[in-house]
Formats: structure tokens, C-alpha cells, sequence
């Protein structure tokens, strides 16, 4: 029923199937056509395609992801396993609500299947739908964006690509655990909207911060459910957008690495890449980014939370009134802190969890300084 939202890849795209050499991407992977559909029981990784930018205030008439696709299915993979699938496109609704409802019920079906959607939008609005999706799965959700702004709005906006943030704060049910932006640019944002994500224990992280050391970046991905990437978030020299021109944010090397990242993360399970404007030279490193996060996933070590802390070496370091205690892993020499059950409040963890974290904070906290994001997660597992 839910894949009925599903438009299968039109005549155009069953000429260019019939280019592929049997070495490239496009040879390997499975398409949703007039003549087949996939075989959910036989995909891992699921690309989708929505064509609705309703959300974008200067948004261009139409979403095509052809160039994109063309581009991504030219390549070469590279030692890969996982079944790819793409099930085609969902296509506007008479409104933008019925759009996110067609992609809310898609992606949820997916989820529920263990198969990892990667959605190709539209305007970034769309996240709102994708945080949805897990209303049926019963847990709090952790959404990471690489965005050069927050995309707060005002409380009884409608959502757009600007505000969907706040939308996800203020609708029930609310199962949005942690935000966390990377690569924010202070003069898109005003002083209320950083003081407010502060209130809020959301984490965000400067442009500059992360340019200057790409790993910082790791370890808030690897407690992400839910990872958003706005192209606007790239330079106009590197992405080739100048209809929206861009003159500071990551460069192509940069936001590929940030893709890897992510797909290497054990528990995302959900990626999304919106605001493309079209541009030829645009699609060709939507194209890359995708391959990155493919990439990242055939190097997924498959540690916590779906690993046994037991093979992991426990650090215990006392600071000021607290007892820290980090983890860290033999198999890939990443590190965790524990965030302590609270008996007091109301634990939305439940349970004593561990959050990643880097070899820095740890020889932070041997010098007495608190984790930031420690602290943060704990504040909201107590209030």
C-alpha cells in the first residue's frame, strides 16, 4: 500500500539502464521500472527521489534528479555487498502535507524492513516528513543537519525549508531526543535562535570549527539516527549552484568526508540530501556524496549499541563531584562515555547508554574538564 506513492523511472532512464557496463554502479542495482518492482526482501539500501520544493521560497518550478542519478549510476563501486534498490520518485501531492504524508509512510515502511532510505529531495522541509517516519517505531530520534542555519521559525508558521525545526519541537508526539547542527555560519543566525539551542541542550558546531578538524564531527554522527544535509551548506565554487550563491561552506572534499561519516555510523539509518537547485555541476557532487555514504556503510563495524561492552576498554576517570567512565573500542579505537541512569527524573534513556565521543574529551576529562555533549545529554535525560 505504501509503495503505491512510488512513480517508477520513466523511458529516459531505461536507455541510459541499457549504457551501463557491467563494472559500473548502474549495472549493480536493482530499479523500480513500469515492468519490475524490488524485492524488499533482497535490498539494503533503498534511493528515493521527491520532487516537491514547495517549501523553498525561491524554489525553481520543478525537482530533477535525472542529472543526479545519471551521474551516481556512471560510477564504479567499490568492494560492496549491500543490495542497492532505487524505487523511483514520490511526486508532489496537491499540498505540501500530502506530500510529507507519501514520504512519511514510504520511508516508515522501509525502516521497519531494515533497509536504509536515501532520500533525494526537494526542498529540506522534507526532514519534517523523514523525523516522522519513526512516530510508528517508538523511540526518540537524534537529527543531525549540516546546514549553515538552524531553519527556526515562528511557532504557528507553516513548515518550509527555513522553519521545519521548529515544527519538529512543537508537534506531538515529540520524540526528538537530540539536534545537532554542523557547519552553522553565525551571520545566517540570530543571537535568540543560537542562545535558544543552547536552552534546548541541542548541539551545533561552527563552519570554521569543523573545517579546521573534520574528526570532530565523527562521533555526533555515530549518535545519529536521522542525518539532513542542506547543499546550501556548500560553497557556489565547489557545488556549482549559483543560482543560490554560496561564497563560504564546506568545500567538496569536506562534505563528502562528512557523507562518510555518516554512513559509517552503525546507527544511522536514514539520509537525506535536499535544496539541489538543478545544476548540472550540482548533481555531480550530490552524486559523489551518495557514493560516500554508501562507501561508509560497507566499513560499518557494527559496535555499540549493536555490540557487547565487553570487548571494549573501561576507563575510569574522577572529576570534580562526578566519576566518568569512557570506552573504548579494540576493533576501531573509537571512544564512548557512559551517561548514568537517573533515578530522579524522567530518563528518557531508560537505562545507563553510552554516548560517542572523541580521544580528546577523555584526555579532557583526565585534566578535569567536563564533555560538553556529556553534560548536555545528561541535563536532557533529567529534566
Amino acid at each position: 500500500m505504501e509503495f503505491e506513492f512510488l512513480k517508477p523511472l520513466g523511458k529516459d532512464f531505461d536507455v541510459l539502464m541499457g549504457q551501463f557496463s557491467a563494472q559500473q554502479l548502474g549495472s549493480k542495482v536493482v530499479f523500480h521500472t513500469a515492468d519490475q518492482f524490488p524485492d524488499l526482501n533482497q535490498v539494503t539500501i533503498a534511493v528515493i527521489g521527491v520532487l516537491d520544493n514547495r517549501g523553498n521560497d525561491k524554489a525553481i518550478s520543478d525537482v530533477d534528479i535525472f542529472p543526479i542519478r545519471k551521474e551516481l549510476y556512471s560510477m564504479y563501486p567499490g568492494n560492496w555487498d549491500a543490495s542497492i534498490a532505487d524505487f523511483g520518485d514520490i511526486l508532489p501531492g496537491n499540498t505540501i502535507e500530502d506530500t510529507y504524508f507519501a514520504l512519511k509512510k514510504v520511508v516508515a515502511a522501509l525502516i521497519k524492513k531494515k533497509i536504509i532510505p536515501i532520500v533525494i529531495g526537494g526542498s529540506q522541509d522534507l526532514t519534517y516528513a523523514l523525523y516522522r517516519a519513526y512516530d510508528d517505531l517508538e523511540q526518540m530520534v537524534n537529527l543531525v543537519s549540516i546546514d549553515s542555519k538552524f531553519d527556526f521559525g515562528k511557532e504557528n508558521e507553516t513548515a518550509s525549508a527555513n522553519s521545519y525545526l521548529t515544527k519538529m519541537i512543537i508537534d506531538e508526539p515529540n520524540n526528538l531526543f537530540n539536534f545537532c547542527n554542523i557547519g552553522y555560519q553565525t551571520y545566517f543566525n540570530s543571537q535568540e535562535e543560537i542562545d535558544l539551542i543552547e536552552k534546548l541542550f541541542f548541539d551545533s558546531y561552527r563552519l570554521g570549527e569543523i573545517s579546521s578538524n573534520l574528526a570532530l564531527a565523527e562521533p555526533v554522527f555515530r549518535d545519529a539516527d536521522l542525518v539532513s544535509m542542506d547543499m546550501k551548506a556548500v560553497k557556489s565554487s565547489d557545488s556549482g549552484n549559483f543560482i543560490s550563491f554560496v561564497p563560504n561552506g564546506f568545500n567538496g572534499k569536506e562534505i563528502c568526508a562528512l557523507s562518510r561519516y555518516a554512513g559509517i555510523s552503525d546507527k544511522v539509518g536514514l539520509f537525506g540530501v535536499f535544496n539541489h537547485e538543478n545544476t548540472e555541476q550540482e548533481s555531480v557532487l550530490i552524486a559523489q556524496i551518495i557514493w560516500y555514504f554508501i562507501e561508509g556503510y560497507h566499513y560499518r563495524s557494527k559496535e555499540y549499541p549493536f555490540g557487547s561492552r565487553e570487548n571494549y576498554i573501561k576507563f575510569i576517570v574522577p572529576i570534580e563531584e562526578e566519576t566518568l567512565i569512557f570506552y573504548k573500542s579494540d576493533k576501531s579505537d573509537r571512544w564512548w562515555i557512559e551517561i548514568p541512569f537517573i533515578t530522579n527524573g524522567n530518563n528518557k534513556l531508560k537505562r545507563n547508554t553510552l554516548l560517542p565521543c572523541s580521544y580528546e574529551e577523555y584526555l579532557g576529562a583526565c585534566n578535569q574538564e567536563l564533555p560538553e555533549r556529556w553534560w548536555k545529554a545528561l541535563r536532557k535525560n533529567i529534566v
